[in-house]
């Protein structure tokens, strides 16, 4: 008799558990796609700025390219970090480690690029150091995380 009483728990936790996933999945396809359609409108910015900054010279063109064109990483990243989230149905932190190993390197690179163009080259070089140290601790994370994925499950 005890069963009968229980019997409708499951089948409504179940109902609930369905439709909260479809609402989970749902709302991570409309973040995939968000995230589609900024990393095509960044790709179509960064051929307009290669195009029209041309004429200002070449370096002006590929600073302003390899900027847009990291930002587009960072994006294709984070749809990555969607997808694996979707297909093992828990958040992966890897993807994110990545997403912030190309935005520090994307930063060291324009500190770096604009240092000579009148910033204080003492504060850029501060600032290069404590983005490389901030790298070197998203590279050890994320070789101390692949170390862990590997060791067998206790």
């Amino acid at each position: 008799m005890a069963e009968t009483e229980d019997a409708p728990q499951p089948f409504l936790t179940r109902v609930t558990n369905d439709g909260l996933r479809w609402a989970e999945d749902l709302l991570y396809a409309l973040v995939a796609v968000t995230l589609i359609g900024c990393a095509f409108a960044v790709l179509g910015s960064t051929v307009n700025k290669l195009l029209t900054k041309g004429g200002d010279g070449i370096i002006a063109a590929m600073e302003a390219t390899l900027d847009s064109l990291l930002i587009v990483f960072i994006l294709v990243e984070l749809l990555s970090a969607v997808r694996s989230t979707l297909t093992e149905r828990k958040l992966v932190a890897e993807p994110f480690l990545l997403v912030g190993i190309i935005a520090t390197i994307k930063e060291i690179v324009i500190v770096s690029a604009f240092a000579e163009k009148g910033r204080d080259v003492q504060n850029s070089m501060l600032e290069v150091g404590v983005l490389g140290a901030v790298l070197v601790g998203l590279a050890l994370s994320s070789w101390v995380l692949r170390r862990k994925e590997r060791e067998p499950e206790e």
